[in-house]
């Protein structure tokens, strides 16, 4: 359920994206005629109808996963904030300008701004945050830990490239393809690849009993 409410932004977004984007003609008067009070000069062109619409799903879904979180009282994670934050300002940028390029940045700014916080919290604070975020599932020795936090800071810094370079280099469709598939795809990668490496520092679990321990 978590995981559906984690990507389901991204879901929508991508789907309001295409379904626009094959609707051209219609996007461009609904979303002049329903956000022109919301968008410089009031009217809104073909071209940049379906990400204005995406956008606009992308800020309700990732209010709505936050007030409903609220509701019930659940723990927000950091990252969902900062997610929410970057939504607002940069898609209401994207809105208001009716331009691609905010938003487009959005990934890399929350990738940079993780990847920051994990560095910080190592150098500066000598915390590490992963392990303070998953120390209690996994025992692992001190090197370890240090390890997979630059390997974390390391991607994040690496995805924030990466999806400038889509942006820039390839259509506002690919690069929405890109955030909803490539990007996920990469991030699982990456998890599997350290699922691999934590396997053999895991300590396997002791036997529940001997076979001496069985017998009556």
């Amino acid at each position: 359920m978590k995981l559906l409410l984690d990507f389901l932004p991204i879901i929508l977004f991508f789907g309001t994206f295409k379904y626009a984007e094959g609707h051209v003609d219609w996007a461009a008067r609904f979303a002049t005629n329903h956000l022109g009070s919301i968008v410089s000069g009031g009217v809104v062109g073909t071209d940049t109808a379906p990400v204005l619409l995406a956008t606009v799903v992308v800020i309700i879904a990732t209010t709505a996963q936050i007030a409903w979180l609220l509701a019930r009282r659940r723990k927000i994670d950091l990252m969902l904030w900062i997610t929410f934050v970057l939504v607002v300002v940069l898609g209401g940028a994207t809105i208001w300008f009716h331009n691609a390029t905010f938003i487009k940045w959005k990934p890399s700014v929350l990738y940079w701004a993780m990847g920051l916080s994990f560095w910080i919290s190592q150098v500066v604070f000598r915390k590490n945050l992963l392990q303070t975020m998953i120390g209690e599932q996994l025992e692992l020795p001190a090197k370890v830990w240090q390890r997979l936090n630059f390997a974390w800071i390391a991607f994040f810094g690496l995805m924030g490239l990466l999806n400038l370079y889509v942006a820039y280099t390839y259509s506002t469709s690919t690069w929405a393809s890109f955030k909803a598939f490539g990007a996920t795809g990469l991030m699982l990668v990456f998890m599997v690849g350290q699922g691999f490496y934590l396997s053999r520092h895991i300590k396997p679990e002791a036997d529940a009993a001997q076979p001496s321990e069985r017998l009556p």
